[in-house]
Order: structure tokens, then sequence, then C-alpha cells
């Protein structure tokens, strides 16, 4: 008999969260021959009822334990957070929307089984998700593999099972603030392999990830795993530097053979607007590397957890 723990992040979503159980449960309770499972859900504190839901939960089924953060510390934290607290021989984690079907965890572990320590799941897109979310999660993927040296599956999901080991790794060793979990998966080896499933529209609720969410989980991947923007600035900068000693010679060539000289009013603002634009963008992206050093040496905890409910 192994042990399994199901890891779900959980907030703001009091509509969905007591369908998603019970589809869950109904799923463990068909591999309860083969494994001892539990389930923690992580709640980041909202501003609906999912807390006192789950609480009750958890009050009727002793396998359900629950950590309530004390404040609301992201998705990746919370996912990391339930790494911290499980001990089982299997991890498993995935949404509380059920845009992760719970019935695919019993193909993940048969993968498990075979002796794989990651089983990732690659998302097909939900018959609703618009052409502009199609076309943004692939540049997004491509974006980051081209600058990464790590491959990052396309349309990978936080929605994964990994072995013990791993699962060790992420608790004592792999300790950084700014946790791009799709990427550190990939990263660390192992044997790996992945199951695709249709995503489905959301049952009940709303996404949780706005347009600034969305933009910093991105900017997370890339300051993770590519330094190839901080090159960029440099052949970029020698680029603009060699154009402007060529401009310099055509000049002080003209100026030597008496030639009429232009005005030269629209070229100076062109250049000026060109050089300042490239200074500010790079600029941007340096203080991004400084801003994921800057929380590096503070080193405040990743997660603060201000509840345990059904832990021994």
């Amino acid at each position: 008999m192994r042990t399994l723990s199901v890891v779900c992040p959980v907030y703001n979503e009091q509509e969905v969260i007591e369908p998603f159980y019970e589809a869950l449960n109904g799923v463990l309770e068909g591999v309860a021959d083969r494994y001892q499972a539990t389930i923690l859900f992580v709640v980041d504190p909202g501003t609906d009822d999912t807390l006192s839901i789950v609480r009750r939960i958890a009050a009727r089924d002793p396998k359900v334990r629950v950590l309530v953060l004390s404040a609301r510390f992201g998705h990746q934290m919370a996912l990391l957070a339930g790494i911290d607290h499980s001990d089982a021989d299997v991890v498993v984690m995935l949404d509380s929307d059920l845009q992760h079907p719970p019935a695919l965890i019993p193909a993940m572990l048969d993968a498990s089984e075979k002796g794989y320590d990651i089983v990732h799941t690659i998302r097909l897109d939900a018959p609703d998700t618009s052409w502009v979310g199609r076309w943004a999660s692939r540049l997004f993927y491509q974006l980051l593999n081209v600058l990464s040296q790590v491959p990052i599956r396309e349309s990978a999901a936080d929605y994964r099972l990994i072995s013990r080991r791993v699962a060790s790794l992420f608790r004592h060793q792999i300790r950084e603030r700014n946790q791009f979990l799709r990427g550190l998966f990939s990263w660390v080896g192992f044997r790996a392999t992945g199951v695709s499933f249709q995503a489905q529209p959301r049952a009940a609720g709303r996404s949780k990830y706005s347009v600034g969410r969305l933009f910093a989980f991105a900017m997370a991947g890339i300051t993770s795993f590519s330094k190839r923007p901080l090159r960029a600035a440099i052949l970029v900068g020698l680029g603009f530097a060699l154009s402007g000693l060529l401009l310099a010679l055509v000049t002080l060539v003209q100026y030597f053979s008496h030639s009429t000289l232009p005005s030269g009013w629209t070229t100076i603002v062109i250049l000026i607007a060109g050089f300042s634009g490239i200074q500010l963008i790079f600029l941007g992206v340096i203080g991004e590397y400084i801003g994921a050093i800057f929380d590096e040496v503070k080193a405040r905890p990743h997660y603060i957890v201000e509840e345990r409910i059904n832990f021994e």
C-alpha cells in the first residue's frame, strides 16, 4: 500500500469547491486498494465563503487536510506549501476549479508505477478558449523556449505527479523565492513522461489570474531560466554604438569635404527617441533581474501558515 497526497490550491472557489471534492474523492475511492490517499487543500484567504466550506468538508472527512495561509501568497507558493507538508510516496497537484479533471489521476499513477518520477500533463485548449488566449499561450512558450536553456513543454499545466524524492528536493534544496514550477520540474531531470488532457470550461466562478498576474508569472519564468535578455542588451548596445561611430565618421568626412550639411533636426530627434526607448527597455529588463536578486537577499519565508486542520 503506497501513500498518495493530492495538493489542491484554493482561492475564492465557493461555487465549485464542493463539486470538486466530490469528483476527486470518487476518483481516490477507485484507487483505494493500492493507495492510502489524503487530500490537502491549501487555502489562500479570500473574500468569499471558501474557507468555511473547506472546514465543513474536513470535519466530515478525516483524510482531508487543510493549510490556511495567513495572506494571499499566490498559486505557486500554495503549491510549494502543499509539497512541504506532504510526506507521501506520490504527490499529485491540481487546481480546484475542475478545469484539471481528477479522472486523469489513475493514468498518472499507472505511469508512476512504471518508474517515472514526474508525470507532466499537457493541456489541450478548452472549446471556449478564445483565439487570443491560444495565441498568447503559444507565443509565451515559444519565447520562453527561445530564451531559456531548459526546454519547457508547450501548454504545460500545473497539474502533475511527482515522486517522493522529487518532492524532497523541493522541500530541502530548491528554495528560491520566485519559483516558476513548470520550468523547475523540467530542470530537475529524472524520468518524466506526459499525459494529455482536454481542459474543461470553468464549472463556476472566474479565473483568478488577472493580466497583471499573468505578466508577472511570465516575467518570473523568463528571469528564472534565462540570461539572454541581459546579453541581448549588450549586443543591441554594441550595434547602436557602431551605428553612432559610422554616423560620426560620415559627418566628419562631410565636414572636411565642405559639403552642404542639412540642419539635422529630424535626425537628432529620431536618434534621441530611438536611443532613449532602447535604454529604457533594457533598464526595465535589468530591473527585473535586480528585483529577483532583491527578493532572494531579503530571504523572507515563502509563505506563512496561519492554521492547520486534520494534521497529526
